[in-house]
């Protein structure tokens, strides 16, 4: 690679796209079908990195981009199941159980991100590239790598998750605040009844939920519990700031001990059993953050924007991480294309998109400890 030189007057943008998790590459996917054709995805992951998420819940317009960019459900959903099941539990039994309909279909990060990653041609993904700052040089965006190369562009894209590095760099005062709850992650090869097909929301007591869904192969299964910020770092290693994704190698036994009693104390008997069985578990510790106030900003001339989780990461409760992420991707494609096709004024193109998908980010934002708040979840801090 080496650095790209200003396109002629007239020449389409060079867009490089900070991130390769799933904003990342519906985003380049987006462009690439749009009809632009200098489109870069930096991932500071290396290639050979362990990779690996959780279930994740996406609406009927998220699904919509999917489908525009040939993507099937049938790549990615593994039970078409649209209903919610949500069990209140007294003493390790259902009490009262409701049913509900998901105007959507759930998949998994795994899933979803190899669906995506097969669709991205030869050389647009790139991998074990680090981004440790974005400067003006002759008017244009530059980045610049942990390894010294550097990139020009005239449009930079930061999709870089909850511990962004655009973020830092563009919208430094607004920093991550820990809730006070941990959602405890495992994918286990049993399953609480045979023939799973539905998401199931169990709720023992305040300050307790268990989720669980089937995926191929058994079921996925997240554990909300309570956990002071020192109880964190005892149990993961770290500050849940600075460690916001527990991998499997974080997870002390301690951690897995604590996990361990609460399900036999608090879920029946068959989902207590799913958890003493999974051997690989992961952590996310649940984060706030200031609502952002803008998604763009000017280098030089051209531009940098935040969007999906590394705008504003959002509690899980909402279930609009991803879906906030794909459809500001979308958003923001529909923008560009404009300024591309009819010439349209760019600043004043990535303005308008910003003054549509903005709200519903600060709202989601907010919605979060709201949720938290009513199930006795963490410490109730509203968004400020």
């Amino acid at each position: 690679m080496t650095s790209a030189t200003r396109p002629a007057s007239g020449r389409q943008p060079t867009i490089a796209v900070i991130g390769g998790s799933i904003t990342g590459p519906v985003t380049a996917l987006l462009l690439l079908h749009a009809g632009f054709d200098d489109v870069t995805v930096f991932e500071a992951a290396p290639a050979s990195a362990p990779l690996g998420g959780g279930l994740i819940g996406l609406e009927h317009p998220a699904l919509d981009v999917l489908d525009r960019l040939d993507i099937g459900q049938s790549e990615f959903v593994a039970h078409d199941s649209e209903a919610i099941v949500q069990m209140t539990v007294r003493d390790r039994h259902p009490a009262e159980t409701i049913r509900r309909t998901y105007p959507g279909r759930n998949t998994t990060w795994t899933l979803l991100h190899q669906a995506l990653i097969r669709r991205l041609p030869a050389g647009v993904l790139h991998t074990g590239m680090k981004v440790t700052a974005l400067v003006e040089q002759a008017g244009r965006p530059v980045l610049r790598f942990r390894d010294g190369h550097t990139e020009a562009a005239d449009l930079v894209v930061f999709a870089d998750g909850r511990s962004s590095t655009g973020r830092r760099l563009l919208d430094p005062e607004r920093a991550l605040r820990y809730a006070g709850y941990v959602a405890h992650r495992g994918v286990a090869d049993i399953a609480p009844e045979p023939g799973l097909r539905d998401f199931l929301r169990l709720q023992p007591c305040p300050g307790v939920q268990f989720n669980l869904a089937p995926v191929p192969g058994g079921c996925d299964w997240t554990f909300y519990l309570n956990c002071t910020r020192t109880e964190y770092a005892q149990r993961f290693g770290a500050d849940p700031t600075r460690r916001v994704f527990a991998l499997p190698r974080h997870v002390s036994p301690a951690a897995r001990a604590h996990v361990d009693t609460h399900a036999g104390l608090l879920l029946p008997a068959d989902h207590a059993a799913v958890v003493h069985a999974t051997t690989t578990r992961m952590a996310v510790p649940v984060l706030d953050i200031t609502p952002p106030q803008r998604m763009v900003w000017p280098v030089g001339a051209g531009h940098a924007v935040l969007l999906g989780d590394a705008l504003a990461p959002v509690r899980p409760h909402t279930a609009r991480g991803a879906n906030n992420g794909i459809e500001q991707a979308a958003g923001l494609a529909a923008a560009l294309t404009q300024h591309r096709k009819y010439r349209a004024d760019l600043t004043a193109a990535l303005h308008g998109w910003q003054r549509r998908h903005l709200p519903a980010a600060v709202a989601a934002v907010h919605r979060g400890p709201v949720i938290g708040h009513q199930l006795g979840l963490g410490t109730h801090q509203p968004a400020q």
